[in-house]
Order: structure tokens, then C-alpha cells, then sequence
């Protein structure tokens, strides 16, 4: 079926590991807005069948959502650029990054797109460290390891976010398409740093908009040790490339290495 280019404007990736419970409802919620957003769900084969949820529901949201069901649990960060990929071959123009367990509200979606879209930004991060923004129903450690390693972050790379580890993002398709996917090598924590931080370094314009976060309510948390490490050393390893001075040049990539933009949906 050929989609007119308004339609492919907004795409939603919600990565999946074991959110059989969240994923029926945070897709109700994002397609209740009526505002014309497709979503992507990239599942990392969920033993608790949440791909065949999605693949039930593609029945009740046609054109509208898409699955890219994956192999193995192989992090946050490959599922992002999978999803990242896909959205670039099927020429959206505003890529969003949203948590499956409504951490992240779904009704702040067009307050991140309003902010690249009407206010020129090249990506807007859904921050819980401005005015404004918060963060509901988590126990002490978790903010300090939150607040603590937002601040470490941003003394260590200098990089003017006040929340690098958010994970509530909307990137226009050409920042996608300027990053070489290949040399971002963190899936964790650290992943999120990353992107914001090549981001930043390439040029693009960042803008943060506050919001609340709220502590998942359903399922297990992802949150690891392994990943606090990787966000503590990831850091030193993103700032050190970064000295080097063919940085840039290694970091950016010709829009023209994607496949070209597709208008037909063969993809699952």
C-alpha cells in the first residue's frame, strides 16, 4: 500500500523484553491520541510472548504499528538502532524513543515533537532535571544514582544536558541519518549518553523539555549493576574517543550509506 508522505511523519520505538503486560496498554494510550503516530515495537524474543501480543494487535491498528522481533535479548542500544534504521528507510521524520512500562507518559510525545518541529530544534529530550520536570515513586538510591550520574556525566564530557541518561527523546530524521550507527558501541546506560553526546558534537540542536517521570508500575525493572558500570566507564570512553581529531569524521556518515526511503510497507 502507498502511504502519503504526511503519514510517515512521526514514528514511536518502544523497545520490548517481557512487557506483556504493558505493551497492550501503552500502544491503546499512544494510539488514542489521534495525533498519526506509527509505532515500532522491537521485541528481543520475550519467552513471555509479547511479540505475539504485538502481532495480534497489528489486527486492530493497521498501517499504524510494526514489529521488528529480534533473536535474543541483545541490549537497549541495538534495539534502538535497528529501530532507528528502519525509520530512516521508511522516511519518517521524527524518531521518537519511549519506555514500554509508561515511565515515560504518552501525552508528552507532541510536546517533544512541538519542540523540533515548530521550534527548529534537532532533538528534544524528555528531561526530569529542569524546571519543571521530576521524577514520582522511586526510592532514595535510585535518584542518587540518577542525579549523581547526570552531574558526573556532564563534568566529564562538558556536554550541556542536564539529563544525558533520559531515554524519552524525538530526533529528526536527518540526525539519524548523519550518525555512523557502527561506532556507537554502548546497549546500556550508556547508550543514551552516546547518542546525545554525538549528537551535540555534530552540531545538532538539543532542547530539553520537562517532564515527569514515574517508576514503572508493572514488570521488572532492567536496571543492573552491569549497566550502572557501563554508564560509569562509558562516560570516560565516550570523552576520550571524543579528544581524538578525526572524532567527527569517524562519528558522522553519508545520509546516502541508508537504503533509500521506502513508500510500500513489505516489513513485518
Amino acid at each position: 500500500m502507498i502511504l502519503a508522505l504526511y503519514f510517515l511523519e512521526k514514528l514511536v520505538i518502544i523497545p520490548t523484553y517481557n512487557e506483556i503486560e504493558n505493551i497492550p496498554i501503552i500502544l491503546k494510550a499512544v494510539f488514542s491520541l489521534k495525533l498519526n503516530y506509527h509505532v515500532l515495537v522491537v521485541d528481543d524474543n520475550s519467552p513471555d510472548g509479547t511479540a505475539d501480543a504485538v502481532e495480534q494487535l497489528k489486527l486492530f491498528y493497521p498501517g499504524q504499528l510494526f514489529l521488528k522481533k529480534r533473536q535474543g535479548k541483545l541490549g537497549l542500544g541495538t534495539a534502538y538502532i535497528d529501530g532507528f534504521k528502519w525509520a530512516v528507510k521508511h522516511n519518517y521524520e521524527f524518531v521518537f524513543e519511549m519506555d514500554a512500562d509508561f515511565s515515560h507518559n504518552p501525552a508528552d510525545l507532541e510536546r517533544l515533537y512541538e519542540a523540533c518541529k515548530y521550534e527548529n530544534y534537532d532533538v528534544s529530550v524528555g528531561s526530569r532535571y529542569v524546571e519543571g520536570g521530576k521524577i514520582e515513586n522511586w526510592p532514595l538510591d535510585r535518584h542518587i544514582y540518577s542525579k549523581g550520574g547526570a552531574l558526573y556525566t556532564r563534568m566529564i564530557t562538558f556536554m550541556p544536558v542536564k539529563d544525558p541518561t533520559a531515554g524519552f527523546v524525538c530526533y529528526r530524521k536527518k540526525v539519524l541519518e548523519s550518525i555512523n550507527f557502527d561506532e556507537i558501541k554502548f546497549v546500556g546506560y550508556a547508550f543514551q549518553i552516546e547518542m546525545k553526546f554525538v549528537a551535540w558534537k555534530l552540531g545538532f540542536k538539543i532542547k530539553e523539555v520537562p517532564i515527569i517521570f514515574i517508576d514503572r508500575k508493572i514488570g521488572i525493572s532492567k536496571m543492573s549493576g552491569k549497566i550502572l558500570k557501563e554508564g560509569v566507564f562509558g562516560v570516560l570512553t565516550i570523552q576520550f574517543k571524543s579528544l581524538f581529531g578525526n572524532y567527527r569524521k569517524r562519528m558522522k556518515i553519508n545520509a546516502d550509506s541508508f537504503a533509500k526511503p521506502a513508500l510500500s510497507r513489505t516489513d513485518s
